[in-house]
């Protein structure tokens, strides 16, 4: 049987959960039946890019370079139209959108390019917490509109799910949820890398290390982790901390470890690959977003058994038990953080365990791509296709 064309789009490959995400269906699709080309954009220069994790043979990977974050008419005119030209010349069955700005334009491709199936994924929303109430009723009312192009709507978790029926995205019957998959054997066995960051950042075996990972940027509000730093720090607290990743927060949020008198005793690595080593001697990994989807971050501590502190936000009370495979605080709330974080550090081996069985039952590959290719299978069905 020949293999089922599917064209995937996606704003940018920027460091980021979507990144990861669209890479492991690429590659994992191609090798289940179907015959993949990726079309993305350029990562912003403070971003990170994760390109290089499409495989260089069976994805068929194209850039385009107008396609990006920020609106910009004839930028997003132009990717528009080789968007529509890629798609009218594959004539993929299936056109699979993630993000926000590629689902738009690439939504508006694939119909009237005549694709039979089109999905869109949202890894999490902007309808809170990145506008103002006008601007994220706008954000609403345009991807109801969108919404009517796709065949399908998928989420990364249930709540996402709850959220987008609340927000009157999509009929619940066109919502699915398709979590997030990864491949965690690295994760699961990273206790043989124990020591290794540690020596790295000249810290003894026995200081606590409580650590942040994830793009430095406004939503992620790593402001409150840093706050919850400075007063672990002034109530005796002996412990280091580490802000892990980059983005155009990172001035800002160097700036406040100064002004707390924490700058000795924090240090941010910028961008990272080997997460294994890093949480292979984490003592805690807080997570203090203000809107989240799945967070990568988040499912690899608890694969790593890292005890996580987060916020209940998005998809994250999918993931974490509070008090039982981690801890959730209500955003923005710095005393209840503060306390959590002192709780993790003293987590009991079922905490842990707990957190590790979870990840590695619900979050790894084999599982999404399953779940991917039955999907597809399903929506052509029932438009007729023979499979």
């Amino acid at each position: 049987m020949a293999p089922i064309r599917v064209v995937r789009v996606i704003a940018r490959m920027n460091i980021g959960g979507p990144a990861i995400h669209v890479a492991g269906l690429a590659s994992g699709m191609t090798l289940n039946g179907f015959e993949t080309t990726l079309a993305a954009g350029l990562p912003g220069v403070t971003e990170g890019d994760m390109s290089d994790l499409v495989p260089d043979n069976g994805v068929n990977f194209q850039r385009l370079e107008q396609l990006g974050r920020r609106i910009a008419l004839w930028d997003d005119g132009v990717a528009f139209l080789r968007l529509f030209q890629l798609i009218r010349g594959i004539a993929p069955a299936i056109v699979h959108t993630h993000t926000a700005k590629a689902g738009a334009l690439g939504r508006l491709a694939a119909r009237l390019a005549g694709v039979p199936v089109v999905v869109h994924t949202f890894h999490g929303h902007v309808f809170r917490g990145y506008w103002g109430p006008a601007m994220s009723r706008l954000a609403v009312a345009i991807e109801r509109l969108l919404a009517r192009l796709a065949t399908a709507i998928v989420t990364v978790s249930e709540n996402v799910r709850r959220e987008l029926i609340a927000h009157r995205i999509a009929p619940p019957e066109k919502i699915y949820v398709l979590p997030l998959g990864l491949d965690l054997d690295v994760f699961e066995s990273c206790a043989a890398r124990r020591g290794e960051f540690r020596a790295e950042l000249g810290i003894g075996s026995k200081v606590p290390l409580v650590g942040s990972v994830g793009r430095l940027v406004p939503i992620k509000n790593q402001q409150l982790f840093v706050r919850a730093a400075g007063r672990l720090a002034a109530a005796g607290f002996r412990g280091r901390f580490v802000i892990v990743g980059g983005g155009e927060m990172t001035g800002r949020l160097q700036q406040l470890v100064r002004e707390l008198g924490i700058a000795d005793r924090t240090v941010f690595t910028g961008w990272r690959r080997d997460l294994e080593k890093i949480y292979a001697d984490l003592d805690v990994l807080v997570n203090t977003a203000d809107n989240e989807g799945t967070p990568v971050a988040l499912i690899e501590a608890m694969a790593a058994r890292v005890p996580v502190v987060a916020t209940a936000v998005g998809g994250v009370p999918d993931m974490i038990e509070s008090e039982y495979s981690g801890f959730l605080v209500p955003t923005g709330d710095l005393d209840a953080l503060v306390e959590a974080i002192e709780r993790a550090l003293a987590a009991p081996s079922s905490l842990l365990d707990a957190a590790q069985n979870y990840a590695l039952e619900n979050h790894n590959l084999d599982q999404m791509l399953t779940g991917a290719a039955n999907l597809y299978r399903r929506l052509l069905q029932e438009k007729g296709y023979a499979l």
